[in-house]
């Protein structure tokens, strides 16, 4: 009956700790709700502490990955270089909407890639709204390329979202085995994601742009933030390559590159550090230690070796299975907590390499159902707002229910090809 009590009261603050996360209510950060609800387990003993330490101890090469992005994305909003590149591509639209729009999905794939997919949400999206206002355009069919773009092209690469690293942990494959694995399921989101996205939106799109559009040459500090960055990639292409965490690259290349920008136009570091959105770290040292609560349940216990046995039966069915399950509960309980149920998952049973694949591609593609699915569409909402545009919740899903199925089916389809 003790059990079953805990369990029960484990479960009871992991919702409400989630609802909070997703919800929001009175405007309290999501990574109170998370580190709140943490602590609460820890003190009333539902989790002994070391175990909780243990579990926060977890994320550090989640934590340094985030860093490093982080301060690379803050210091390209502050050097002007997103702004620039947007300024860019409505000057190369020469007044077509729809050259706009595949622009913006081009930079929001490549950003996405290689920067994580927060990045386009937290820097590229006012950077298109700014770039739609100057060409005179509706800013919502150009706005909802950023948020599901940052989804669709988030597991072409271990960088692309912090997800990625949370599902494998310590089990990331090789960067060669990771192309192999999921390049063609990539092509499939992405594609379907853009033909969808373009035929629901193409209405929109046909309105006619302003040409008059002033681009200013980038500043020495958007140039040398840009090579940063490219070398960034190129880094941690490497690392993962030789099959090393991504985290500590990721961390030492962003610090870098804001330290030579500074020190080379003697300016202060500290406007770029307070850009940082650092509440991002405790809320997910939050969640492990909620997914770390669940786990002593025993029901992600149950569910690995549920998915083991079915896996037996028949690996095929076990991957639909997996990619289907975990794109809902991404979006019952946003893809973070998912993704860590994933990873802890794959640490207690050995799954098939395509059964575990299909359940990254649920966490990553799945939240593009609802506005609340992934951290990258929370960013995003806020980023929106902070224009004056607003998206319900049911605007959004009228959206994710054409994209998000036709792109999870391309990406798991292609996955046992």
């Amino acid at each position: 009956m003790l059990v079953f009590d805990s369990s029960s009261l484990i479960w009871t603050v992991a919702a409400v700790a989630t609802g909070g996360v997703i919800l929001r209510p009175w405007r309290v950060p999501e990574y109170v709700w998370a580190v709140s609800a943490a602590v609460l387990l820890t003190a009333f003993g539902l989790v002994p502490l070391h175990t909780a330490l243990a579990a926060v101890a977890k994320g550090g090469d989640v934590y340094l990955f985030l860093i490093g992005m982080m301060v690379l994305a803050e210091l390209a909003r502050q050097e002007g270089l997103f702004d620039w590149l947007a300024m860019y591509a409505v000057q190369h639209a020469r007044g077509s909407g729809q050259r706009l729009f595949d622009l913006v999905f081009l930079v929001g794939t490549l950003v996405t890639v290689f920067l994580s997919n927060d990045a386009t949400a937290v820097v590229l999206t006012p950077a298109v709204y700014a770039a739609c206002k100057a060409a005179k355009a509706e800013p919502l069919p150009y706005l909802f390329v950023c948020a599901f773009i940052a989804n669709a092209a988030s597991f072409v690469l271990p960088i692309s979202n912090p997800a990625n690293l949370v599902v494998f942990g310590s089990q990331m494959p090789p960067l060669l085995e990771w192309l192999r694995q999921f390049t063609l399921p990539s092509l499939a989101a992405i594609g379907l994601t853009y033909l969808v996205l373009r035929l629901a939106q193409r209405k929109q799109i046909r309105q006619p742009l302003a040409t008059a559009i002033d681009v200013q040459p980038l500043s020495s500090g958007a140039r040398l933030c840009a090579l940063g960055i490219v070398l960034t990639g190129v880094l941690l292409l490497a690392t993962s390559a030789l099959d090393r965490q991504l985290g500590l690259p990721t961390f030492c290349a962003g610090i870098a590159t804001a330290g030579l920008i500074h020190l080379r136009q003697r300016r202060n570091p500290m406007p770029v550090l307070r850009g940082v959105a650092w509440g991002v770290l405790p809320l997910v040292a939050g969640l492990f230690v909620l997914v770390e609560a669940a786990a002593q349940t025993g029901v992600i216990d149950r569910l690995a070796h549920g998915l083991a046995a079915l896996a037996r039966g028949s690996e095929v069915q076990a991957s639909w299975s997996a990619g289907v399950v975990s794109a809902i509960a991404g979006n019952l309980m946003n893809n973070l907590p998912t993704g860590l149920i994933a990873g802890s998952v794959g640490h207690i049973v050995d799954l098939p390499v395509r059964t575990t694949a299909a359940l990254l591609i649920g966490v990553d593609l799945g939240p593009n159902l609802s506005i609340t699915g992934s951290l990258a569409t929370l960013l995003w909402l806020v980023a929106i707002r902070r224009e004056g545009e607003h998206v319900g919740a049911l605007d959004f899903l009228r959206l994710g229910v054409l994209v998000m199925p036709a792109a999870l089916i391309g990406a798991l389809w292609l996955l046992h090809l």
